[in-house]
């Protein structure tokens, strides 16, 4: 058993927790943030020693970067979420 792919399907039913801290995709988005921060401290040494401003560093490239995402398209009135909040309520009470 030490020998599971820790993103198969049955390590992930065994210990959950450990499938999703041993999963290579948060392991990448971390590695991203980690880059993003060291390239905008690197910036602002720079800017330090020149005497000038920091420009901004791109960001490391992720998966759906070209992808623009709207938040808020055809939500609900806060009225009708509330609603829709009580009858799930209501549901479980059931």
């Amino acid at each position: 058993m030490n020998h599971i792919d820790l993103n198969s399907e049955l390590a992930n039913e065994l210990d959950p927790e450990l499938a999703k801290w041993a999963g290579t995709v948060k392991t990448n988005a971390l590695l991203a943030d980690i880059y993003d921060v060291l390239a905008m401290i690197n910036a602002n040494i720079c800017a330090l020693g020149s005497g000038g401003h920091a420009k901004k560093p791109k960001s490391y490239p992720r998966p759906n970067d070209n992808k623009k995402q709207s938040i808020g398209k055809n939500a609900l009135p806060a009225d009708q979420l509330r609603e829709w909040f009580a009858k799930k309520r209501e549901q479980r009470k059931k």
